[in-house]
């Protein structure tokens, strides 16, 4: 069988130096490809392959490796992730300041740590203004202390009562509409009511709705705090807390 190889080779020369050049023409580049490392390198020893190299050990070098003098110090890095947020938080913070100054209201403070009292176009109310346009026992919303609505009241004799009833229900927080036609604030969000005073008289709600002082400024309403007993009930006021 040997001996018919051998004939076969012997008989198909050209057949026979093609391989070999192929062979060689595949050792160059594999040497082309990988260079001879130290053993510590990086990749696979491939003992060689003849062609005068003896049986060297040679190695590949990773394609993803990177040099050690190339790779930034851990605290170059920092910094330029620092730089990095830096760049990215300060267009947000451009947008988000504007955004949360268009969204409080300016303060209009007054006298005493008051606010003057705003209708729904942020104007300053004036008392005399106010009052030929309201007449007796008006209740209407404005703009009070921290920006809470606040019914203004009108009496009976068309002057503005000293004082301010916040619109904010106590039980869980939903704005109380005046009903005239009940004389009584009542809750549309579950029922409670409360007298012309803002004085609850019907659960669920289970205080009365906060006071402010409605003083007169320069001819402007001014809410100040309320801050001593509450004359509905005589009792220290429960929002002062």
């Amino acid at each position: 069988m040997a001996a018919s190889t051998a004939l076969s080779t012997a008989a198909n020369p050209t057949q026979s130096g093609s391989h070999i050049s192929v062979c060689m023409r595949c050792a160059r580049l594999q040497w082309q490809l990988c260079r001879p490392r130290a053993a510590s390198s990086l990749g696979k020893p491939v003992k060689g392959l003849g062609l005068g190299m003896g049986r060297r050990s040679i190695t590949c070098q990773a394609a993803s490796s990177i040099p050690a003098d190339r790779v930034p110090d851990m605290e170059k890095r920092k910094l330029m992730n620092l730089l990095l947020l830096g760049a990215i938080s300060l267009p947000t913070v451009g947008m988000v300041v504007p955004y949360g100054a268009f969204f409080i209201p300016a303060g209009s403070g007054g006298a005493g740590g008051g606010t003057y009292a705003k209708d729904k176009l942020g104007n300053d109310i004036k008392v005399d203004e106010w009052l030929k346009t309201h007449g007796p026992n008006d209740r209407t919303l404005a703009q009070g202390l921290k920006g809470d609505p606040t019914y203004l009241v009108v009496e009976q004799d068309k002057t503005l009562a000293t004082y301010g009833i916040n619109a904010v229900c106590t039980h869980l927080g939903c704005v109380v509409p005046w009903n005239s036609a009940e004389n009584k604030f009542i809750c549309p969000c579950h029922g409670s009511q409360y007298n012309n005073q803002g004085r609850v008289v019907r659960g669920p709600a289970p205080l009365s709705l906060a006071l402010v002082h409605a003083d007169v400024d320069d001819g402007k309403v001014l809410f100040v705090p309320w801050v001593e007993t509450d004359f509905r009930t005589g009792e220290d006021p429960w929002w002062k807390a």
